[in-house]
């Protein structure tokens, strides 16, 4: 990839690079109203104001739709396909360029830049789309199996149907929050002796409380109810990708889970992270997941083998006594479905997906038996049976009170060209105190 210079100061560590450019909601003290943004080194690009300004004076194809940007959701901007999504972004990336053929659009307008750009600290950010529907997949393979050897053992791990098809359940869209939302501790029914003879539930707080590193992708292009989604053309529904996470209460998981599945255990609480990367900026990375060595069915076939992405991944834990550790590091290549497949594979039955649903990628772990690269705290606490350490004699089981975890993504190794994604972050809250 060639490097992108701009006249703007963008700070070489900055997720926000010019080769990035992703696409946010942001509102401010002066302006409280929730509009679309881009966000830029340690900048917010207000698109609202920008288009107001006449900021897209030498774009021309946009200008029918400026109203998008005023928009408290992405999901206008998002439904009018990929090919805008790219013209948009690359006129952006050409107004801040070094060599920009636009200057007298912001460079030498010192009066548009001071309404237009607008520091990340004073911004206020927003869910990015108003999220009709979310189905959370279960596409990585290594974590699938971690859990599956607890479970079943290693001769069960992995289910007969893991490997035909991208294994998912439908989630709870209502409770998907931006970075930086505390999450409540949820209260449930839990066994707190499953060797007993009797199984009768208790009614408590979760004790079992997990975080689960994923990735959460946007589908920008609805398609017809009755008419699937083919895999070749699967990348037109894609608009960009968040960090994810999913947090789990396992005791409540582990009650309810037969045999419908997950349910109050996963609908208390989703994190996302608040700038959208698009499909774009994440093309030079994509490459190859995981080789799957079961022949697929056709529909699910893709013709080019990369099409997952190398993003480094990165979860931190912060206690309350303000102790912190990396606990995970990790790639987003250790996937065996990609999200292509896995709108190929919910659109099959004609199931009609909509600009703003969101899609999780399941939980992400490393391939090799190391805590440090699990992506939940159930796989490196081994069912609460191991430890997890922190600093300061602390350890972890799963997580407690206080606690606050941070979610970190970034593409590419080159200072100056970064793609990343910021942070996700959430911290928990106890319990409500419940009286029956």
């Amino acid at each position: 990839m060639s490097t992108l210079r701009s006249w703007f100061s963008i700070p070489r560590d900055s997720h926000f690079s010019l080769a990035n450019i992703p696409f946010g909601i942001i509102s401010t003290a002066a302006s409280p109203t929730p509009r679309v943004a881009v966000a830029i080194g340690d900048h917010a690009v207000d698109l609202d104001a920008f288009t107001a300004n006449n900021g897209f004076q030498a774009l021309s194809i946009i200008q029918p739709h400026q109203t998008v940007f005023s928009q408290p959701s992405l999901n206008a901007f998002a439904a009018l396909g990929r090919p805008m999504h790219t013209v948009v972004r690359k006129y952006i990336q050409s107004v801040f360029s070094a060599d920009t053929p636009y200057p007298d659009v912001l460079k030498n307008n010192a009066s548009l830049q001071a309404q237009v750009l607008v520091p990340l600290e004073h911004v206020t950010s927003h869910l990015p789309f108003k999220i009709g529907d979310y189905t959370d997949f279960y596409a990585g393979l290594h974590h699938a199996y971690n859990c599956g050897v607890m479970f079943r053992g290693s001769s069960g791990a992995i289910q007969p149907n893991y490997k035909y098809l991208p294994v998912g359940y439908h989630g709870r869209a209502s409770s998907i929050v931006v970075s930086g939302t505390p999450i409540r501790r949820p209260n449930g029914q839990v066994l707190l002796d499953p060797s007993a003879e009797k199984k009768i539930p208790t009614f408590s707080p979760c004790r079992m409380l997990d975080m689960e590193l994923e990735l959460g992708a946007f589908i920008c292009k609805a398609n017809t109810q009755g008419e699937p989604v083919a895999i070749g053309e699967a990348p037109d529904s894609l608009f960009g990708v968040v960090l994810m996470n999913d947090w789990s209460a396992r005791d409540v998981q582990a009650w309810e889970y037969v045999p419908l599945g997950p349910f109050n255990s996963k609908n208390f609480g989703t994190t996302i992270s608040p700038w959208v990367v698009l499909a774009d900026a994440l093309e030079p990375f994509k490459t190859q997941g995981l080789e799957n060595d079961t022949e697929i069915l056709p529909y699910l076939q893709e013709k080019d083998n990369k099409s997952v992405y190398d993003i480094q991944l990165q979860v931190d834990l912060k206690t309350q006594s303000g102790n912190t550790a990396t606990i995970t590091k990790t790639s987003a290549r250790h996937l065996l479905w990609s999200f292509p497949q896995m709108i190929a594979h919910h659109t099959i039955t004609g199931c009609n997906l909509q600009s703003g649903d969101l899609l999780g990628s399941g939980t992400i772990s490393g391939s090799t038996t190391a805590q440090s690269e699990m992506g939940s705290l159930l796989e490196q606490s081994a069912g609460g049976k191991k430890t997890v350490k922190i600093a300061g004699g602390e350890e972890r089981r799963f997580l407690e009170d206080g606690d606050e975890v941070t979610i970190s993504g970034v593409c590419g190794g080159d200072e100056g060209m970064l793609v990343g994604f910021g942070t996700c972050v959430g911290k928990i809250e106890p319990a409500l105190t419940l009286s029956f």
